[in-house]
């Protein structure tokens, strides 16, 4: 997947401010969040989240769902490097396993409309 922050922000930029947040901020894990492409879920407002280590990946998934204000009837999928993190899971481990090369977690969300209509 293309990553339009990473598009917009050179891999030294992407680096140093992700320290930056690392060391003010030892407790939370920078991630950006952006749509998978081809899905027909809303856009979300903002991309850049900075999350505490011990949140769920089943909290921050009803985070993203509360900032695009996704209807209770439509499902939401996260993704990271193409893959579904179980929701038990805490970013914290999350971002231990997947964090990019530039210090952020990159996570994809995508939607399918599960009860018809």
């Amino acid at each position: 997947m293309k990553w339009a922050f990473k598009e917009e922000h050179s891999l030294e930029s992407r680096c140093q401010e992700s320290s930056k947040i690392r060391s003010k901020y030892p407790d939370r894990i920078p991630v950006v969040v952006e749509k998978a492409p081809k899905s027909s879920i809303q856009d979300i407002d903002k991309r850049k989240f900075l999350v505490p280590s011990d949140l769920t990946v089943a909290q921050f998934m009803y985070i993203i769902r509360k900032r695009i204000q996704l209807p209770p009837e439509k499902a939401m999928f996260l993704f990271v490097n193409k893959v579904l993190p179980t929701t038990s899971s805490t970013m914290g481990a999350i971002y231990e396993e997947h964090k990019d090369e530039d210090g952020f977690l990159y996570i994809a969300y995508s939607g399918e409309n599960t009860f018809g209509n």
